[in-house]
């Protein structure tokens, strides 16, 4: 396996899905924002993965398990935060029926939430150049 490449590859699909996030929220479709903006640091976590790993990712959604295992040094605040972002994951793809993880997302939940996922993305990339 080219470990490179394949780094490479999951670099640019994180890039790609907090772009679609970002998008989503532009139109005001903040629950799936928040949604896309898991899958980029899902996917920016599994770039770790494969340089730390020098295998294919695992078939994980869940941030902190991720993380740990591309052995990234996280503070509680940043495993906290890993856990909340993965629960959006959950909530978008698995409503219930009253919607209540939609009704939750409002454009100032989204904001501040958004800050926080790209804050974390930006975090991860640094470290992966």
């Amino acid at each position: 396996m080219d470990t490179e490449k394949v780094k490479n590859f999951w670099k640019e699909e994180a890039e790609e899905a907090l772009q679609v996030a970002k998008h989503l929220f532009e139109k005001k479709d903040f629950s799936y924002a928040l949604f896309f903006g898991h899958l980029a640091v899902e996917k920016i976590l599994k770039a770790f993965y494969v340089i730390k790993k020098k295998d294919q990712t695992p078939y994980s959604h869940n941030l902190l398990s991720l993380a740990e295992s591309a052995e990234i040094l996280l503070s509680d605040e940043k495993k906290e935060e890993l856990i909340k972002i993965t629960a959006f994951n959950l909530e978008s793809r698995y409503p219930d029926e009253k919607r209540s993880f939609r009704k939750k997302c409002t454009e100032e939940f989204t904001v501040s939430e958004m800050k926080q996922i790209e804050e974390i993305f930006l975090w991860l990339k640094s470290m992966l150049q």
